[in-house]
């Protein structure tokens, strides 16, 4: 019944001419929002009119209120009035036939209004025409209404009028435009009507063609007969009339559909180019503009009648595509990629890659920064580090835990290695990523300041510690550590320098770093320094684009001694030798639904039942890995299991 009740409502919208004075114009509008029309069908039936514009029907859509007096009832009156619409076996019949009287004339029935009807009893057009003769067209194709035929759009006989079919792709007449004898377009345009009328009640589909369109040719699209043939004429090539602006985008849309080799230009009248700009970027078309200095709806049929054909086949020639809009994100295509493959560029030989983020975490006196300021320091010289090759760069070291132990750690490392560390800078403030982007923007600023200083660019940046760098955060809590590393990815991204973040372990050594899990997948490269009986390493826990995961590098700690303190005791730090790295243990590492569990069940300090567990990560994981998981954490006392409940073990708080 709703679906019946929209399509009555909108066979009596399209019944109405939509060359309508303003006022009549918004009423049918409202009226047709009242019958639960959307705006798409009244900016359709809107696009017919000759002084139409997108831009007018929405704000005008937009400003209806419902309840404003105008309702369904005046859509239905006004069709009747204006376009003699009837619905098909909807009217209302009388209770008594009344008599006709004897001397009462019968009336003469009134002309159908079919589309094929009203073009078969129309006569070809000759070049004498009126307004063939002013635009300097030609008859082809075109008819014209008898002079004695009854046919009335707007109070107005059509006869003597010019009739332009609107044709579909199969050669059908969809509907009619009526170009009006110029005394009866004198009067319309006095009421406020164009002088070009289309047949009520006939939907307008396809097109009208002066020329041929050929296969792979250039099609001109405008909006008027007049328009189309001025094109044709001045080039030579095919001209689409499209039956106003409003159905430009449509006929862009079938000719390429119809032919996708087809060259489309769009040829719109003067305070119409923006439109046509925006809608050749999505049609793939060219964009044919009047010069500048014409009035407002000035054509290319106006340009050829003061300054000639010739001038105009200039015009023509010189469409242009307008410039494509940047895409809102990077795009790549995988048909245009290269053949050879570009390998990601190194910053460490087979440890860091160049502009990306990385995390090195470990526990407590490990020997964590001991090793990355054995790293960064011969990234900063540009030397060979363990046998791996560096990328020469600055590094900006912001030591947010102690500056002091940095210090020390580069005055160790210097006096080990007898040399001066060039292009090595301390920030010894500290540095806050989570409130607030304050600290961010001043990170930016004092990069940049430290490459213009001592002309060098920085490339590593490490931050000691996440901890320090976030303070005030929830280290479990994605919310807070995900602001954290947006930040860092901003630093590293408008720096273009790789930044390193140093981390603790987590009380389950076997859960990785300490707190939320999502910090591991959003770096390229996670680093785990162990401290074993047998000797120290970092391990190469995950590597993003280089094949190095899994590698361990060993190392141990040798003393230097540095001076003496105020009681009279030596004063010593380490510097970081290469050593053999220890076998690996067999125990297994945690997996990733482990981590979430016990992630999940540090924040909670009572125990819960496994199906709770269960249903809290229901939508991320199945329910068998998170019962394995558990099953797991239990076995490795991770976890402490009772009653059908589970609670963290102390080892893993």
């Amino acid at each position: 019944m709703i679906a019946a009740e929209t399509d009555r409502a909108r066979d009596a919208l399209q019944s109405i001419p939509p060359d309508l004075p303003r006022e009549d114009w918004v009423r049918a509008g409202m009226a047709a929002q009242a019958a639960g029309l959307d705006f798409d069908t009244f900016n359709d039936w809107s696009a017919a009119a000759g002084n139409y514009s997108e831009q007018a029907a929405r704000d005008t859509w937009r400003s209806f209120k419902p309840g404003r007096g105008v309702g369904a009832g005046t859509l239905y009156r006004m069709a009747a009035e204006l376009g003699g619409w009837r619905m098909g076996g909807d009217r209302i019949q009388a209770t008594k036939r009344p008599r006709a009287r004897p001397n009462e004339a019968t009336a003469k029935p009134r002309p159908r209004i079919g589309a094929a009807d009203v073009w078969n009893r129309c006569e070809p057009a000759t070049d004498d025409h009126p307004y063939i003769a002013q635009k300097q067209g030609t008859p082809e194709g075109l008819r014209v209404v008898p002079s004695d035929d009854k046919l009335t759009i707007q109070g107005e006989l059509m006869a003597g009028a010019l009739v332009v079919p609107a044709l579909r792709p199969d050669g059908s007449v969809s509907s009619l435009q009526f170009v009006t004898l110029p005394e009866v377009a004198t009067r319309l345009k006095s009421r406020g009507i164009s002088g070009k009328l289309n047949l009520p009640a006939a939907t307008m589909e396809g097109w009208f063609t002066v020329g041929e369109l050929v296969p792979g040719g250039v099609a001109y699209v405008c909006e008027g007969i007049g328009q189309a043939w001025a094109c044709w004429k001045a080039t030579g090539h095919a001209a689409v009339v499209a039956f106003g602006w409003g159905r430009v985008r449509a006929v862009n849309a079938e000719l390429r559909l119809r032919d996708p080799t087809v060259q489309l230009v769009l040829v719109p009248d003067v305070g119409k180019e923006k439109e046509a700009e925006k809608m050749a970027r999505n049609l793939g078309a060219a964009v044919a503009a009047m010069p500048e200095g014409w009035p407002n709806n000035s054509d290319v049929n106006d340009l050829a009648q003061r300054d000639g054909f010739d001038a105009l086949e200039i015009l023509l020639s010189d469409a242009s595509t307008p410039a494509s809009l940047p895409l809102p994100f990077s795009v790549a295509f995988a048909d245009e990629l290269p053949d050879a493959f570009e390998p990601a560029d190194e910053l460490v030989e087979g440890v860091l890659t160049t502009g990306d983020a990385s995390v090195l975490y470990g526990d407590s006196n490990s020997g964590k920064t001991f090793f990355v300021i054995d790293m960064a320091c011969a990234v900063a010289r540009g030397v060979p580090w363990l046998g791996r090759q560096t990328e020469v760069g600055m590094v900006v070291y912001l030591a947010a835990e102690s500056p002091a132990s940095v210090r020390g750690r580069l005055q160790a490392y210097q006096s080990h290695h007898g040399v001066k560390v060039p292009n090595f800078a301390i920030v010894q403030n500290p540095i806050d990523l989570f409130d607030g982007e304050a600290d961010t923007d001043r990170m930016i600023q004092l990069v940049r300041q430290l490459e213009a200083q001592r002309g060098k660019k920085v490339v590593l940046i490490v931050g000691d510690t996440l901890a320090r760098l976030s303070a005030g955060a929830n280290e479990n809590a994605g919310q807070d550590m995900g602001l954290v590393v947006r930040r860092i990815d901003r630093i590293r991204t408008e720096c273009k320098a790789h930044f390193l973040l140093i981390h603790h372990s987590g009380k389950a050594a076997a859960a990785g770093a300490r707190g939320w899990s999502g910090i591991r997948a959003a770096v390229d490269t996670e680093i785990e320094v162990i401290d074993a009986a047998t000797g120290r390493c970092a391990e190469i826990t995950k590597q993003r684009d280089l094949s190095t995961k899994g590698e361990r590098i060993g190392f141990r700690l040798d003393t230097v001694a540095l001076g003496s303190t105020k009681w009279g005791g030596a004063a010593t730090s380490c510097v970081l030798v290469a050593a053999d790295a220890p076998d690996k243990a067999k125990g297994k590492r945690m997996g990733e639904v482990e981590g979430a569990v016990v992630e999940f069940m540090r924040s909670h300090k009572v125990g819960m039942k496994k199906t709770a567990v269960v249903a809290h990560f229901e939508g991320r994981y199945e329910k068998g890995p998170v019962y394995r998981a558990m099953k797991a954490l239990v076995a490795a006392a991770a976890l402490h299991e009772a009653a059908g409940m589970v609670c963290i073990a102390g080892s893993a708080k």
